[in-house]
């Protein structure tokens, strides 16, 4: 066993205490062991157990928080749709692109022809982008292959970046977020292609959990239970592109199939809000996509406080609706866009994140947990929200390994 204790430094834990929701801690230390990865102590640094025998460093009185956690991304694509950025600044609406041919299927073309050099090649600036912004855990969604050897392709080289890079990587099969060429005008012919491709890769190691893009240009109700029916026959959770462009009720489906997560939601139904309440389903909320999109509705945050339901950020990491590989950016925008407090956009990437994703082991810094964590240059916490654009973790800690500064390895790297 080797321990490592740091000091000069304080803690954002996010275990909630009394008026206290970011639970934090000043003068503080954190102990963990880097042969199992598990924090074996955090608290105030007059209360270390004595006769430590510990590896030192040093937060330079910084604030260390719970590794950060992105739990929507759409890393692993080839190619870039700038063209029809330009489009949607001339009016073009994203249903308007994804109709005569662009959207979701031009990328599918790109990824399609990539080898898996090229796709881990571009996905790995992506990466170190949100890894220099302290994120240590990355759910990375396959749904640009849509054929069995693209997906099993794309959701292998999501599972590489994490031989490349000190980072857990998640794994969802999103097999059913477009109709390919070859099925058009086939939606069940493709959702029956999908349900083959899931045991296949499943077996394969490759897929952590299941989602589905349920909306007018995507899926339907019928469609996405036939999918989340089989992943739930092989054990697999489920979550869902939910409410993006029109209430469809996908939020309530997914609740009923107990969903780790629907996502985006502007569209939410109290209905379906009540449903994920009741269920336990988090809410991922996307605003890059919404600012991107120049969307007008916002989620329903007020309700969703109200009913308990937790809320988490994400990037949303993709090159038609969302290109952007800034975790931290989501923190301001889910404040400003959203009013979201800056305490529950810290929970959205830490411990709303972890559940989520369907991770009890880490979101936040308590004895037994994953030692993830993040060592910030800042006054307080809030900091990673209020100024945008200018952070870096110093260093962070990931499965108990102690990491130079993430940002001058990217550039290592680059």
């Amino acid at each position: 066993m080797s321990l490592h204790l740091l000091t000069d430094c304080h803690v954002a834990t996010l275990v909630p205490a009394p008026n206290d929701p970011l639970g934090l801690c000043r003068d503080a230390a954190v102990l963990w062991d880097d042969q199992d990865g598990l924090l074996r102590w955090v608290g105030p640094r007059g209360q270390l157990p004595a006769g430590l025998q510990a590896v030192q460093h040093g937060g330079q009185g910084g604030w260390v928080t719970p590794g950060l956690i992105d739990s929507h991304t759409h890393l692993v694509h080839g190619g870039g749709r700038s063209q029809e950025f330009r489009l949607r600044l001339h009016g073009a609406s994203y249903e308007d692109i994804a109709r005569a041919g662009g959207g979701i299927v031009s990328t599918v073309r790109a990824t399609r022809q990539a080898s898996a050099h090229e796709l881990l090649a571009q996905a790995l600036p992506r990466l170190d982008s949100l890894l220099a912004e302290g994120v240590t855990t990355v759910e990375i969604k396959s749904g640009y292959g849509l054929d069995v050897l693209s997906e099993r392709k794309s959701l292998e080289v999501a599972r590489e970046l994490a031989s490349h890079r000190a980072v857990d990587v998640r794994t969802t099969f999103l097999g059913a977020h477009a109709l390919p060429p070859e099925f058009a005008g086939q939606p069940e012919a493709y959702i029956d292609a999908v349900l083959a491709m899931l045991p296949e890769l499943h077996s394969l190691g490759l897929v952590d959990a299941v989602d589905v893009f349920c909306e007018r240009i995507a899926f339907s109700l019928a469609q996405t239970e036939r999918v989340f029916q089989s992943a739930r026959a092989l054990g697999l959770p489920v979550k869902l592109h939910a409410e993006q462009l029109s209430d469809m009720g996908g939020a309530a489906l997914a609740a009923r199939h107990q969903a780790l997560s629907c996502d985006h939601l502007e569209w939410l139904s109290p209905e379906g809000a009540r449903a994920m309440a009741q269920a336990g389903t988090v809410a991922v909320l996307l605003p890059a996509a919404f600012y991107f999109l120049r969307e007008s509705r916002v989620p329903p945050v007020a309700l969703l406080r109200e009913l308990g339901v937790p809320m988490a950020l994400a990037t949303d990491c993709n090159p038609g609706s969302a290109p952007c590989a800034s975790l931290l950016l989501m923190l301001s925008m889910g404040c400003t866009l959203f009013q979201l407090t800056p305490e529950e956009a810290l929970q959205g990437v830490t411990c709303h994140a972890a559940r989520a994703l369907g991770l009890a082991d880490r979101g936040q810094l308590q004895p037994g947990l994953r030692a993830d964590l993040a060592l910030w240059p800042i006054d307080h916490p809030i900091d990673l929200c209020y100024r945008f654009g200018q952070h870096h973790a110093v260093r962070t800690v990931q499965a108990g390994r102690w990491r130079s500064a993430p940002f001058q390895e990217a550039q290592a790297h680059a």
